[in-house]
C-alpha cells in the first residue's frame, strides 16, 4: 500500500494521509498474517503454548482425577474435565495478546506501524485475530490428547464444534481485556505479571476443573456468576449432550459485552500510547 502525501513547507516532512476506513479490514489482515508468520519462523512459541495444556490434561486426568468428586456420579471425570481444559487453554492463550503488544511497544515496533498509512485499530485487531487462529490449532491438539486419555464426545460433532466456537468467541473477548492491560505495561514481563493475577482466579475459581457445589458458599457466589464458568458449563453441556437452555445466550452475551466494553478502551489506550 502506498501513502498519499500533501505538499508541505520547505524543509518539513510531507504530511501522510491515512487510508479510509474501507482499508481497515485489509490492514488488520496484513497484521494478522505478520503475527502468524512469527509462529512459522519461531515454532518454539507454538510449542510452548501447547505444552502447558497437555500437562494440565495429564495432571488432572491421572493425578487429581480420582480425588475430585462430582455431583453427578454418572459423568466420567475426563469428560467433565476436557471442556474446562479447553476453556482454560483459551483463557491463558489470550494473555499472549497483551504480552505481545507490550513487547512490540518496548521494541518500538508500534512506532513503525504508526508511521505507516494504516488504520490504527488494525494493530489490535490483527493481534487478536492471529491469537484466535492459534487457539484453533491448540484446541484441536488438546482434543486429540483428550481422546488419547479417554475423552469422548457424547453430544455429537456439530455440538462440539459449537462449543469450540463459543470458547473461541470468549477467548477473543478476553484478548481485548489483556490488550488494554498490555498497552499500559512497559514490557512483556510487566504485562505478564499484571495479566495472570487476573486470569488465575477466573480460571481456577470456576467450574473448569471441579464441581462448584463443593466450594464454600461465598466462593460459589462468585464461581457460578462469572464468565469462565458460564462458558465452561455450556461447552460441557454440549459435549455431554445435556440441554443447554439459555447457556449459549449467556455465554455470547458475556463475550459481546466484554468486547463492547474493552474494545474501545484498548483502541483509546493504543491511540494515546502510539
Amino acid at each position: 500500500m502506498t501513502a498519499t502525501t500533501l505538499p508541505s513547507p520547505a524543509g518539513a516532512a510531507p504530511a501522510v494521509i491515512r487510508p479510509q476506513r474501507s482499508h481497515a479490514v485489509g490492514d488488520a489482515l496484513a497484521i494478522t498474517w505478520r503475527n502468524l508468520l512469527a509462529y512459522v519462523r519461531l515454532p518454539e512459541l507454538l510449542v510452548f503454548s501447547t505444552i502447558q495444556p497437555i500437562m494440565f490434561v495429564l495432571l488432572f486426568r491421572y493425578v487429581f482425577g480420582n480425588s475430585i468428586a462430582l455431583s453427578d456420579p454418572t459423568i466420567d471425570y475426563v469428560d467433565y474435565l476436557m471442556p474446562g481444559i479447553i476453556v482454560q487453554t483459551a483463557v491463558f492463550g489470550a494473555a499472549g495478546t497483551g504480552i505481545g503488544l507490550a513487547e512490540d511497544m518496548a521494541k518500538g515496533l508500534i512506532e513503525r506501524f504508526r508511521s505507516l498509512p494504516m488504520a490504527r485499530s488494525a494493530v489490535l485487531a490483527g493481534r487478536t485475530i492471529a491469537d484466535s487462529v492459534r487457539n484453533v490449532f491448540v484446541m484441536l491438539l488438546i482434543t486429540v490428547v483428550g481422546f488419547a486419555v479417554g475423552f469422548r464426545i457424547h453430544g455429537g460433532v456439530p455440538a462440539y464444534a459449537l462449543a469450540l466456537l463459543l470458547v473461541l468467541l470468549f477467548a477473543f473477548a478476553l484478548s481485548w481485556v489483556v490488550a488494554t492491560i498490555g498497552l499500559g505495561a512497559p514490557n512483556g514481563e510487566a504485562a505478564q505479571a499484571a495479566i495472570f493475577p487476573m486470569l488465575f482466579p477466573l480460571t481456577f475459581a470456576s467450574s473448569a476443573f471441579v464441581d462448584t457445589s463443593y466450594m464454600p458458599g461465598w466462593l460459589q457466589a462468585f464461581a457460578n456468576n462469572q464468565p469462565v464458568t458460564v462458558t465452561v458449563d455450556v461447552a460441557r453441556d454440549l459435549v455431554l449432550g445435556h440441554p443447554v437452555g439459555w447457556g449459549i445466550v449467556a455465554s455470547v452475551a458475556w463475550s459481546l459485552g466484554i468486547v463492547a466494553l474493552f474494545g474501545p478502551l484498548a483502541v483509546r489506550r493504543y491511540r494515546r500510547v502510539a
